[in-house]
């Protein structure tokens, strides 16, 4: 049995992570918690168990330690954008460095 606290803090982080997310993406709907197997089994918790209201663990591949918040949403949009905005630069001049003297 996992101690009653660390689970009781646990709930909490998760439940402002939610509210945080949810106030930050009003057209997403968060349906669960990712955790990694082994903190699932160090606090005791089920896969698929109900830990808030219309909220379940789930586990997934990220580190131990660390939760993130499962939704229907794309967050990683962004990152794909800027990644198609990278250009390759050439220039047409050559730089010399000398090493430095001491």
């Amino acid at each position: 049995m996992a101690d009653t606290s660390k689970v009781a803090k646990n709930l909490q982080a998760f439940a402002i992570a939610l509210n945080a997310h949810d106030r930050e993406n009003p057209d997403h709907t968060a349906y669960g918690i990712g955790l990694a197997f082994f903190d699932m089994e160090r606090l005791g918790f089920d896969e698929g168990e109900e830990i808030l209201p219309g909220i379940t663990i789930h586990a997934d591949g990220g580190t131990t330690g660390n939760f993130r918040v499962l939704c229907d949403g794309e967050h990683d949009e962004e990152v794909g954008e800027a990644e198609e905005e990278v250009v390759e630069a050439v220039s047409d001049r050559y730089l010399t460095i000398s090493p430095q003297q001491d």
